[in-house]
This record gives C-alpha cells, structure tokens and sequence, in this order.
C-alpha cells in the first residue's frame, strides 16, 4: 500500500503552524514535508515534530527573495555565494529536523541570460554541494515545473531534469516527480515513471486543475497511485496540495490508505 506524506506548506494552512504538526498525526499521517520552515527555528520544528510524534522528510531550498519574484538560486550566474549560504542553512534544517531529501530550487533564467549558462551554473553548483550532503545522508532532488505556474523556471521537463542529474554526475541527485507539473507538461504519467524510474528519488501529487484533492480534477490519481505501489515505490508519495474547501473536509480520498478524521 502507498505511503503518503502530508505537506504542511500547503495543507492544514487554517490552523498555524504548530497545530498543523498535531493536526496532522490526528487524521493519520506519521510523516510530513515542510517546503520552508526557516521563519522558526530548527529546535522550535523539532519540538512541533517530537509532540505530534511525526517524521519529517522533506524540505526546499529558500526560493530567494519573494518580494523579486525569485523561485531558486542554484541556477543564477553570479549568486554562486547566495546558493550556497541558502543551501548550508537547508542542510542545518535538513540534519537537525531527520528531514532526508533537499529539494534544491534551480530558479528562473534572468533576461538576457542563455538558458544554457544557468544549466551550467546548475550543475557546477550540484557538484560542489552533492557529496556534503550525502556525508550527512541527505538526497538532493531537482524538479521539473511547469511553465504555466512557474514561467521561465530553467527545468521544466523530465528528460532535461534526467540530463541535469546525469551532468552533476553523482549517486545523490535525484529527480522529484510530481504528478502535477508533469500532467500540465507532459500527460502520460504512467509511462513518465516508469521511464524515469531510475532517476526518481520522491514524488508528489495534486490534482490537475486546481492543485487540489485526488477526487478532483481530470487525472485518475488513485490509479496512479497503484501504479506507483505496483513499481515497488518504498518512499512516502507527497500530499503537496492545496484543500478546495478544509482539509478535514477534502481528506474523503484517505480512508482506502487508512487517513482521515477519527
């Protein structure tokens, strides 16, 4: 049976932050993801974790400076310095909330940039980081989004996600494999997983459109789901979604997966 994780950056948002720790563990979930708890500190998380008795698996790098706009700094000519401080403070988070994969924002191609300048950017700062990271035994993973939400974002489909990850040449980077942005992409998701199956390191969902629960919208999630079980997936299948209504209410998909309320 697939495991799912809740994402607490999008799910829960009618409570504050810490309720959404406990809210979470109350309707079944024992992991999370939280894409950018930098605003608290990492003792603060941790409490939040220990008191729900949650694990934490995932978070981002900081996008950079919301009020520009930015979406990453791993890819930016020139902020070099930025990625990395971003990054060593999302492995200080990383290690010291047990979180065991990085998604590392790659960022929008500035104007007048060739989009091959970032990519090489990309990878040499992939390169730099990767091997820190897996001394720590966090994974790295790099992925695609699409160009409606995230127009200009450097990746945004799976085969040049898999070129960049082959590029960075190491054993630690991996792609994430979300349902949404590559149904907007690509469609055929099915064959999408399995064709990068070796590359895959998490994945996530959100109905298609809309970003919301798996009984809406135009793709069969749940067949989806049973296709990823099917392939042997043993990793947590990310909730990052966000409710139509509350989550307690939109949480009706969960019961098959023994979530939702008690």
């Amino acid at each position: 049976m697939p495991k799912f994780a809740a994402n607490l950056s999008t799910m829960f948002t009618e409570l504050e932050a810490p309720q959404r720790f406990r809210a979470a563990r109350d309707v079944g979930f024992d992991t999370v993801e939280y894409l950018r708890p930098y605003s608290h500190p990492v003792a603060e998380v941790k409490r939040w974790l220990d008191d729900a008795g949650l694990r934490m698996i995932l978070l981002n790098t900081s996008p950079g400076d919301p009020d520009k706009g930015e979406r990453g700094l791993a890819a930016l000519p020139g902020r070099e310095a930025d990625f990395r401080k971003a990054f060593d403070q999302a492995l200080d988070y990383a290690t010291g909330l047990g979180a065991g994969m990085i998604h590392v924002m790659a960022g929008l191609v500035p104007e007048g940039v060739r989009p091959e300048t970032c990519e090489e950017v990309f990878v040499a700062n992939l390169k730099s980081v990767a091997k820190i990271a897996k001394a720590k035994g966090v994974r790295l993973l790099l992925e695609p989004l699409n160009t409606q939400d995230v127009p200009g974002y450097l990746h945004t489909r799976s085969a040049h996600t898999r070129r960049i990850i082959e590029a960075a040449g190491s054993d630690n980077v991996f792609m994430q494999y979300d349902l949404y942005h590559m149904q907007v992409m690509e469609g055929n998701l099915a064959e999408g997983l399995r064709r990068n199956w070796d590359v895959i390191g998490h994945i996530q969902f959100s109905s298609v459109p809309g970003r919301n629960e798996p009984q809406h919208g135009e793709v069969n999630l749940p067949f989806m789901f049973d296709v990823i079980d099917s392939l042997g997936y043993k990793g947590w299948i990310g909730c990052e979604y966000g409710p139509k209504t509350t989550t307690l209410e939109g949480l009706v998909w969960g019961k098959p997966y023994g979530i939702g309320p008690r």
